[in-house]
């Protein structure tokens, strides 16, 4: 599997693990609380794998990056939180971050 698919899957599992607390109830329902754990796992396990061969910091950066920016689009789609032009600004701010970083990459 290519690092960046990896670090891509990993991010997007971490979406789903934060997802997967708002569900859990403080880790108290069965089902949401196991598929939060699996998702944690799984997320863990890519970005270990994009660690072998991406650098340190920009893997970590794009893989929080895409958890943060997917959480705040989950939050405002499913959610309803607020999606005023301050939001939105800082989410681009976060995006724009990771793709420069990976332009920026050796790898």
């Amino acid at each position: 599997m290519s690092p960046w698919l990896a670090l891509i899957a990993a991010g997007f599992l971490e979406i789903a693990w934060a997802f997967g607390l708002k569900y859990s109830d403080g880790l108290t329902r069965f089902w949401p609380t196991a598929a939060t754990v699996v998702a944690i796992l799984l997320s863990f396990a890519l970005m270990a794998l994009a660690l072998r061969s991406l650098p340190f910091g920009t893997a970590y950066a794009i893989w929080t990056g895409i958890g943060a920016a997917g959480s705040i689009i989950v939050g405002m789609v499913i959610f309803s939180e607020p999606t005023d032009p301050v939001r939105i600004i800082c989410l681009t701010l976060i995006v724009a971050g990771m793709v420069g970083l990976k332009l920026n990459s050796p790898v």
